[in-house]
């Protein structure tokens, strides 16, 4: 019993193209051929085939997978390489699932990051929009103490009074908020304590976030409160005036 090329597919549940292909690139032997020219594929190439299809359908590449069978060594460490990869897969997805829940939360707000919602409620949009760049940039840890600070809100008047400091603020005004904000420059005195640590992989990751970050309280904040934000923290982390 031999089978043409079509039929050999159909049997695999492949294509014609994808049997052309294993043999271009070495992984199915070519048949004999009939008479009249045509391929005549045998049990063991459909076999062979099934074999492919199977490796390849549990996320084998195509480049190792006649390596494999020859190789129980490397067959082992591919086949945990894969699974290590799943493993994140899931990981990922479990994630996704768990913020599609957030998100399908009443009142849950798009332009903060997830789990925000609640505490972002009285920010304006330049504190939204800083948020969603420090989700990017900082721990998970950092922004669970950002978002228990946040939720804490110390003083709705002394938020309101930054947000209003025009950009021509004298230096005597910018040095007073500056001291009324450092006990919350960085969480000091609040119940969580915020540390912002880089998620940054490498010293150039790190280096391309703090510019990101510098350009983004750049363009969302003027000087005036800039400054103030520096003083805060010179004040938080020193205990001077700078």
């Amino acid at each position: 019993m031999t089978w043409s090329t079509r039929e050999l597919a159909e049997l695999a549940e492949t294509t014609v193209k994808t049997v052309r292909y294993y043999h271009q690139i070495g992984l199915l032997d070519e048949p004999d051929r009939a008479p009249n020219g045509y391929k005549r594929y045998e049990v063991r190439h459909l076999t062979r085939l099934l074999q492919i299809k199977r490796l390849t359908g549990l996320g084998v590449p195509l480049a190792q997978v006649a390596a494999i069978a020859a190789d129980t060594d490397r067959q082992t460490s591919v086949f945990r390489t894969i699974d290590a990869e799943l493993e994140a897969t899931v990981e990922r997805l479990q994630e996704i699932r768990r913020v599609l829940a957030t998100l399908s939360e009443p009142g849950t707000s798009l332009d903060v990051p997830t789990g925000f919602s609640r505490a972002a409620g009285p920010l304006g949009d330049n504190d939204r929009a800083l948020l969603t760049i420090y989700a990017r940039f900082f721990s998970d840890e950092s922004m669970n103490a950002v978002r228990h600070t946040l939720e804490a809100d110390p003083d709705p008047a002394l938020d309101e009074e930054f947000r209003d400091l025009p950009e021509d603020a004298d230096d005597a005004t910018r040095q007073a908020l500056a001291e009324k904000l450092a006990p919350f420059a960085d969480g000091a005195g609040a119940d969580h304590p915020v540390r912002l640590d880089l998620k940054a992989a490498t010293p150039r990751q790190a280096r391309a976030a703090r510019t990101a970050l510098g350009h983004a309280l750049t363009a969302l904040y003027n000087r005036a409160q800039i400054d103030v934000l520096h003083r805060a923290h010179v004040i938080s982390t020193t205990g001077r005036r700078p």
